[in-house]
């Protein structure tokens, strides 16, 4: 019969940081309070990453109880999340996400594979679909040195000859294959680095997303092509190319739609296990059509679902495996626990 306290041990192994947390509070195992304390704020931490909250990402944690308050999350799981943070300011010195996404994908891989786990599908389906969204962000950035920073950003797409951010003039032909929403979200990113925290954040809440999609649309189906793509040389743009194609099919694949039929979209169901899996296989086949696609159709590592981690890696230029970050936060939880 498992004692409480390997209850407890099983819940931080869990990633069950919620019910962890709340255990500790009404004072299960008889927990000193400092350890409880410390138990609470790493189960805070734990939590945000696992629920993605990416705009507090690797700041201090704090609860509101002074008592919790007075512990702190080790400086290094504090530094590893810092790095998946989208900066809250145009002016804030780390730029986290805004410099690379390998970091956050590296999470988003193993948030994916807990929620998998524990068999939470909507949790997976939200996670799967924030991936496709600035996929082609992560296509772009050995491109662009910088994950679609808009402070940098003007340098790379701006300039004589480009039609970026361009919005179309009333009464004149379009000029641009990108929607509407793409063109905004492209204006707006060239000059939102000079407004305040408001409308910088806003932004990122807003369009960032749709920023994505343009990039990803100049690269891969553009018809009239600007300077974004012609300043390019052939082998580059070949390259980006065929990682902004393969980004594109996989948010058009059956895995990414699914989120329509889930709570986070515009259903009220939540698809199975099983449904999953059998998404996934349709957009394996799909995507191994791609140039880029075969690593995924024959996956060289063990994943929840066979392949992704080597769709990121196309997509990125570069390999990308789960984070463990996940796993050192029950650890350093389970450490704590047996003091």
């Amino acid at each position: 019969m498992e004692t409480a306290r390997e209850v407890l041990r099983t819940l931080a192994r869990r990633y069950a940081f919620g019910d962890l947390a709340a255990l500790c509070e009404a004072g299960a195992a008889g927990l000193r309070s400092d350890t409880a304390a410390e138990v609470r704020l790493l189960c805070s931490f734990g939590q945000r990453l696992i629920d993605l909250d990416a705009e507090d990402f690797g700041v201090p944690e704090v609860t509101g109880d002074p008592v919790v308050d007075a512990h702190k999350v080790p400086d290094h799981l504090l530094a590893r999340a810092r790095a998946s943070r989208m900066p809250q300011s145009a002016k804030e010195r780390t730029r986290g996400a805004l410099r690379t996404l390998r970091p956050a994908y590296g999470l988003l891989l193993e948030v994916i594979e807990a929620r998998w786990r524990r068999r939470e599908m909507a949790a997976l389906v939200a996670a799967l679909h924030i991936s496709a969204e600035y996929l082609p962000l992560l296509a772009w950035e050995p491109v662009l040195g910088h994950a679609g920073d808009p402070a940098l950003l003007p340098a790379a797409v701006g300039g004589t000859g480009s039609r970026f951010g361009v919005m179309p003039q009333p009464g004149r032909p379009r000029e641009c294959d990108l929607t509407r929403p793409e063109q905004s979200a492209a204006e707006r990113a060239l000059r939102v680095a000079g407004e305040p925290g408001p409308g910088w954040r806003a932004y990122l809440d807003r369009q960032h997303s749709t920023l994505a999609s343009a990039l990803g649309r100049c690269a891969a189906s553009c018809r009239t092509p600007c300077d974004v793509i012609t300043r390019l040389s052939p082998d580059v743009l070949e390259s980006l190319t065929a990682r902004c194609r393969l980004a594109g099919e996989f948010s058009d694949g059956a895995l990414v739609r699914l989120r329509h039929a889930a709570p986070v979209g515009h259903g009220f169901g939540v698809p199975s296990p099983e449904e999953v899996e059998e998404a996934w296989g349709r957009t394996r086949r799909s995507v191994g059509k791609q140039p880029l696609g075969r690593a995924v159709a024959e996956p060289s590592t063990v994943y929840c679902l066979p392949g992704l981690p080597e769709l990121f890696s196309a997509a990125a230029g570069c390999p990308i495996l789960p984070d463990t970050l996940l796993h050192d936060v029950a650890a350093r939880i389970v450490d704590v626990l047996d003091r």
